[in-house]
């Protein structure tokens, strides 16, 4: 019998411009990372594609990359786990495991016009008392209902069985546990939950969200826990059990060891995505959050989050990075910004593809506002950041109406977290320390340690919770009377991105 310290865990991290697979040891320490983009494609204005089959190819590279690295071979892995980016959706073919499109991503715009339908006189709340969200384009159940009555030909074969749904996770696992050959065609509670076609309530496909969008029951995947075995590998991982699915803010929470009700986390990737647990009932939100699955363990009960969802966080630097031209690297803003003392009075809303919590407003464009001839790219790039904990500080205050749950610190992960002037402009406008995990990639552990639990490598959270350690700490030391102004010249700034997009096809 191997001793402890020989099992390895491996987990895929799917997401918005990459695919990593990373292999922790049973510590919870990173044994080895591989990683690689995959395109953006952007067919219209608004528009948002990945190509699947592209993303199914670089899945296979990172992860035998990862084994070369750590210099392994599959069958010394007790488990593999899978995160993704989620809502993004991919239709295929059941007998030849080809995309029938490209695979529609969070950010696409296109279903806009057709959440608007769905609205009808409801308006954006319709289904929040089933689903926990507001109808938006966010979500993958729209994005399925386009393609089926956009890809010529495709609403026939979907109803005879033909067409498979899935949002990554299902990709990914049915590709692992042998695609036309036997693969497993499920996903978990906190993937389903992002279909806006599963109940709260019953963690089922609900009926009259699958009648109202015109979605066949035949094409869905079947919904089970986050932390099962799912399906045995083949291929180059034969013999591996695929044994966990989370979304990857859902992910993140586990990661985190967020497991306790009231504790917190905020991952700053593409976007930035804030979850509060709120324990084993759904906590209905008045202020614009979400309500979504937390995680599922087996057969114990589900637990639920609180989420505001910000749709444009690293992407603002991505942009200040690619389409200005300003910096080189990413990393270059952070000593950019710190070379003047604030923002000169510029604010940036980068509501690129509209806004998402608390205002959900997918009407809103990106706006540059307090310009004066004083300002310089020193002052821009210290507002691209800024807008980051802004739209963090919003989000807070609408977790503490819904919930009455006071956060008395923020645990951070993601790309963003090394950068410390943003970690302290954080801790200041939040007036809570802001605590970063030793271990960054809380989103891939947190699948690792699901899907470790699901096969005995660990044995319950308590556990986990032991591996979780500090690595920084910022504490907040601005004035009062200095957040609250610049909080009320930030929520100016937002008011003046509402309203510049007319409706679909303007």
């Amino acid at each position: 019998m191997t001793d402890h310290s020989e099992k390895y865990v491996a987990a895929i991290d799917q997401g918005t411009t990459s695919s990593r697979c990373i292999i922790f040891g049973h510590d919870g320490a990173i044994v080895a990372v591989d990683q690689r983009e995959h395109r953006q494609i952007f067919p219209k204005p608004g528009w948002v594609e990945h190509d699947a089959a592209e993303i199914w190819s670089k899945v296979q590279a990172v992860v035998a990359g990862a084994l070369a690295k750590a210099g392994l071979r599959a069958d010394r892995l007790s488990a593999l786990g899978i995160t993704n980016q989620r809502e993004t959706t991919v239709l295929w073919d059941r007998a030849t495991g080809k995309p029938v499109h490209n695979a529609i991503v969070w950010q696409d715009t296109r279903t806009a016009a057709l959440c608007n339908r769905l609205a009808g006189t409801d308006g954006q709340d319709r289904f929040r008392g089933q689903t926990g969200l507001p109808l938006a384009t966010y979500f993958a159940g729209p994005k399925v209902a386009w393609l089926l009555d956009n890809v010529p030909g495709l609403r026939a074969r979907a109803a005879r069985g033909e067409i498979a749904f899935g949002t990554v996770d299902s990709w990914l696992i049915w590709n692992l546990t042998g695609g036309p050959d036997g693969g497993r065609h499920v996903t978990d509670v906190t993937n389903a939950g992002r279909t806006m076609l599963m109940n709260l309530e019953t963690l089922q496909w609900d009926a009259s969200l699958l009648a109202a969008m015109d979605v066949p029951e035949a094409v869905l995947p079947e919904i089970r826990s986050s932390s099962e075995v799912y399906g045995t590998a083949v291929g180059q991982l034969a013999g591996v059990p695929v044994a966990s699915a989370l979304g990857d803010q859902q992910a993140a929470v586990f990661g985190q060891a967020c497991y306790d009700v009231g504790t917190a986390k905020n991952t700053y990737g593409t976007g930035s995505f804030l979850l509060l647990n709120t324990g084993d009932r759904p906590v209905a939100s008045k202020s614009g959050l979400l309500t979504t699955m937390g995680y599922k363990i087996g057969d114990e009960a589900p637990v639920y989050c609180l989420e505001g969802s910000i749709a444009i966080t690293g992407a603002l630097v991505q942009w200040f990075r690619d389409q200005l031209g300003i910096i080189r690297t990413a990393d270059e803003i952070e000593a950019l910004a710190g070379s003047v003392e604030d923002h000169g009075g510029a604010y940036i809303v980068p509501a690129f593809s509209g806004l998402f919590a608390p205002y959900w407003r997918s009407d809103a464009r990106g706006v540059v506002t307090g310009l004066t001839r004083f300002v310089t790219k020193a002052h821009l790039a210290r507002a691209v950041l800024e807008a980051t904990s802004w739209q963090t500080r919003e989000v807070v205050d609408a977790m503490y109406q819904d919930s009455g749950v006071r956060i008395t610190s923020l645990k951070v992960d993601g790309g963003m977290t090394g950068n410390n002037l943003l970690m302290q402009h954080q801790a200041d406008v939040l007036d809570v320390p802001v605590v970063r995990p030793r271990v960054a990639e809380t989103t891939c552990l947190g699948a690792a340690y699901a899907a470790g639990l699901a096969t005995g490598v660990w044995s319950d959270l308590d556990e986990l919770k032991t591996h979780w350690q500090q690595d920084a700490e910022w504490t907040p030391s601005m004035t009062a009377a200095v957040r609250d102004r610049e909080y009320r010249n930030w929520r100016k700034a937002v008011e003046r991105s509402f309203g510049w997009a007319e409706e679909e096809g303007a």
